[in-house]
């Protein structure tokens, strides 16, 4: 009797085994066949597989407005990643990059990257600043913009990413549901290898469907905010070489800077002439002090 219920309690646990790897197994199926169906997806640049033949007259009309329903329906829900560059000059970089940055910041965008340049001989500084504007509002800022200065030239790119985003959304929505299912069997296991083999592939079905979320939180950015490089700048200085370079120009040179010495003497002449009668005055009253004081003696020495 012992050896029958052995036997059969070892029978029992080859039968659970086997439904198991049979459950892992056909999820593991299932998760091959999406990837593919993904691919085949990508690869068709997101049309279906196929399509239903019409024939003319009333059913062909009929088809082509649900066509062009579906072609309406899809380009509202696009999945675009708009880049661009703005150039602009403006007279004060710094002051402008403040202002920017509080016109992205009120439409609820935000500053990834932030630099300034001084202002030196050659150049009045620059300021160069990386946008995150909602793609929703890109426009309206742009405009907003450019109120700072004079728009040397803005460029933007767009790249549609939908069928991207559509392909992880069915991968991630999968995972899930396979790693649900693996949860459930892991509960219901009871032989030690059953519960080894469910927790190894619980882990990698959770990696896989942590790496796919990552993925899809970055294109969700991307797509739900545009990138703006600014650069703002200032009127190029412009040095002017006034060096003579002939003999006339020579001439003419020194006899301006004669000119502006004369000036310049004339000034310092001016400017001094009052302090010189001031001392011509006070030397003069000390001279006659001088000469009072030496006649009284006289008178009293006679």
């Amino acid at each position: 009797m012992s050896t029958m219920s052995t036997c059969t309690q070892a029978a029992a646990r080859r039968t659970h085994r086997g439904t198991v790897l049979a459950a892992i197994v056909a999820l593991g199926a299932v998760l091959a066949g999406c990837s593919a169906a993904s691919d085949a997806s990508m690869e068709s640049g997101g049309a279906p597989a196929s399509e239903g033949l019409v024939e003319s007259g009333g059913e062909a009309a009929f088809a082509s407005d649900e066509a062009s329903d579906g072609t309406r329906e899809s380009s509202a829900d696009r999945s675009v990643i708009v880049t661009g560059a703005l150039y602009m000059t403006v007279e004060d970089p710094v002051v402008a990059a403040d202002r920017a940055a509080g016109i992205v910041r009120q439409a609820g965008g935000r500053i990834d990257a932030r630099s300034e340049t001084a202002a030196d001989e050659y150049n009045g500084g620059s300021a160069y600043l990386t946008l995150r504007i909602p793609s929703d509002d890109l426009n309206s800022v742009v405009d907003d913009l450019r109120g700072l200065g004079a728009v040397d030239e803005f460029s933007t790119s767009s790249f549609d990413v939908t069928t991207e985003v559509t392909d992880l959304e069915a991968q991630i929505s999968t995972l899930r549901a396979s790693t649900e299912r693996i949860e459930a069997l892991l509960l219901q296991a009871e032989d030690i290898e059953d519960i080894i083999t469910l927790e190894n592939e619980l882990d990698g079905r959770q990696a896989q469907l942590e790496s796919l979320e990552a993925r899809q939180r970055g294109l969700n950015d991307q797509v739900s905010m545009s990138t703006i490089d600014l650069s703002l700048t200032t009127e190029p200085v412009v040095i002017v070489d006034d060096d003579p370079e002939t003999f006339l120009d020579g001439l003419e040179a020194g006899w301006n800077a004669m000119l502006a010495f004369g000036s310049s003497a004339l000034v310092i002449i001016g400017v001094l002439l009052p302090w010189f009668a001031l001392m011509a005055l006070i030397s003069g009253a000390v001279v006659a002090a001088v000469q009072i004081r030496k006649s009284r003696h006289t008178r009293v020495e006679n």
